[in-house]
């Protein structure tokens, strides 16, 4: 599947089923080599944003503002071409909007207080300012300074 093709879906199916494609292609593209409970991380920072209100109102907002995740970020021409991941970033999306749906008291957090991530091996951001919340597989998670 083609992520213009992905995003054009969201735009098309009902809110609840649209949050959950654009965050299961989200982690797909962000986490898909990760395991379980990084990809977990990943769609946590996201449904944190769309909890906060600042990036947006949807998950589908969050994950597309410029610059943000990688869905503004690749070219929408780009292939997802492993079903395997593809299937393990649906159920991941599903879980986490689940969670989300819970009192806040109820949830159970990965990476608590997360509202953004970048691979361990990149270029470090200047937003950057002391450690990081968390490290997990190849993303290091931080908080808002």
């Amino acid at each position: 599947m083609k992520l213009s093709f992905l995003l054009w879906l969201a735009s098309a199916l009902p809110q609840s089923v649209s949050d959950q494609v654009c965050l299961a292609t989200t982690v797909y593209l962000e986490a898909r080599s990760e395991p379980q409970t990084g990809q977990m991380a990943v769609a946590e920072v996201a449904m944190r944003r769309r909890e906060s209100g600042r990036w947006g109102g949807t998950v589908c907002d969050v994950v597309r503002a410029p610059g943000q995740f990688a869905t503004s970020t690749l070219n929408e021409n780009v292939v997802l071409n492993n079903p395997v991941a593809w299937q393990k970033a649906w159920k991941i999306a599903g879980r986490a909007i689940a969670m989300w749906s819970l009192p806040n008291h109820e949830r159970r957090f990965v990476v608590p207080d997360a509202y953004y991530f970048v691979v361990s091996d990149s270029a470090w951001p200047s937003w950057i300012k002391g450690p990081p919340l968390a490290t997990i597989g190849a993303h290091s998670f931080y908080s808002i300074n």
